[in-house]
């Protein structure tokens, strides 16, 4: 009696915590109402930040019944669709007027979510398993060859993006086909057996339903959760925009830093409940798959929401500040590939993968200069981060074969 107990307040707190933080902008965004633009920015961010949260709990109970590899893949993918919306929005509006800042919003928003990740969620994983566990870094499997490899050809191929300087629909095409491909590769991959007990939460709660009561919840959340997001991504990406005009700080910063905080909530949470719960590696796998799936659908599916917002088909440009913004992002990519390489995330990787970004942050909002100036250090900065990757790259390159022939299915040999 006591463990069912449990079981329903486990569920039925944060949902309906959820559902509350939902109402407000709900019921604005029915009535047509405001709260001022930053009281717009927080109510319809909580919303979005709540949907996220239902939309994963439904995905982690599947967990138990498809490959793991697959299911943290699909996971990184439904906890991420906050930051879909907000962004397919900019990019639609930018294809409604070609000549206003959402074409520039649109692009900073993509940047500003994919550095976010690698940036600031994988390093507060590698620091909340060290707390946990004091051990200096989270050890990956061979079985996470799959996500190195595809990262590896996802940050490839936007250096073919930087050189066309805009994202087409040809582009859309090559990088919805890898990441199917992708899904495809961690499809065939076999459950693991975790050793650790099952973490708490809405998540484990569904999943020990019966298979009818638990698709029936899992499909209602879903459908609620997609409600809100439709509801809520146009106001609040709006309200994020008026925020920084009304505060005086350069909008782009905004949408680029602080649209990705709500929108990628969720999906950090999940991480750092794997990695409190002891699986810090299924956390980073996540926040990998989160990468992947954002480098590749995320970029890939802006000129289509520009095409649909003109009528027509367009590329996204990039203009000169969103090209070095790009650079920067692929460059970040190649680096944090290159430290994965060793099927190890560690302490002193996660520190410098911080550092570099709390110093690319604080430049970008405390380093006053010339657009030509800015332009300059974000150069400087990816060709950092580059120097630092290939010196890596030559370190572990003895490890490539082994990698490409465990994500191919082969066993590799032993080191």
């Amino acid at each position: 009696m006591t463990r069912l107990h449990n079981g329903i307040r486990e569920f039925v707190v944060p949902v309906s915590a959820a559902v509350a933080a939902v109402l407000p902008a709900t019921y604005l965004r029915i009535t047509s109402g405001s709260a001022g633009a930053l009281g717009d920015a927080v109510l319809f961010g909580l919303a979005i930040l709540a949907a996220g949260f239902l939309l994963s709990w439904g995905a982690e109970a599947a967990e138990k019944y498809i490959a793991t590899g697959f299911v943290l893949a699909v996971v990184a993918l439904i906890t991420v669709l906050p930051e879909y919306a907000v962004d397919f929005y900019y990019a639609y509006r930018a294809g409604q007027d070609p000549a206003s800042g959402y074409v520039a919003y649109a692009a900073a928003n993509m940047t500003g979510a994919n550095r976010l990740l690698i940036g600031l969620a994988w390093p507060l994983l590698v620091g909340l398993h060290w707390w946990r566990s004091r051990q200096r870094g989270i050890v990956l499997q061979y079985e996470n060859s799959v996500e190195i490899v595809f990262l590896a050809l996802a940050s490839a191929y936007a250096f073919i993006i930087l050189l066309k300087n805009s994202i087409g629909i040809i582009d859309f095409l090559v990088l919805g086909v890898l990441f199917c491909l992708y899904l495809w590769r961690t499809s065939r991959a076999e459950n693991e057996e975790e050793e650790e007990d099952e973490e708490p939460g809405p998540g484990a709660v569904i999943a020990q339903l019966t298979p009818a009561k638990r698709w029936t919840v899992m499909a209602a959340m879903s459908v609620v959760a997609a409600g809100v997001i439709l509801l809520a991504a146009e106001p609040f990406a709006e309200s994020l925009v008026a925020s920084g005009r009304r505060l005086g700080i350069d909008e782009v910063l905004v949408v680029q830093w602080l649209a990705p905080l709500a929108s990628e909530a969720p999906a950090v949470t999940i991480a750092i409940l794997f990695a409190l719960d002891g699986r810090a590696r299924a956390g980073l796998t996540t926040m990998i798959s989160d990468k992947i799936n954002q480098w590749t659908l995320l970029v890939g599916m802006l000129p289509i929401a520009m095409s649909i917002g003109a009528g027509r088909v367009m590329s996204l440009p990039l203009d000169a500040r969103q090209h070095e913004e790009f650079f920067l992002t692929a460059a970040q990519s190649v680096f944090a590939l290159a430290l994965l390489l060793p099927l190890r995330l560690s302490l002193w990787g996660a520190l410098a993968l911080a550092s570099l970004f709390v110093t690319q942050l604080g430049l970008a909002f405390f380093y006053q200069a010339t657009p030509e100036r800015e332009i300059a250090v974000l150069t400087a900065l990816a060709w950092v981060y580059l120097a630092l990757a290939v010196a890596l790259l030559v370190r572990h390159i003895r490890r490539l074969p082994a990698l490409m022939r465990a994500m191919l299915g082969t066993s590799p040999q032993t080191e």
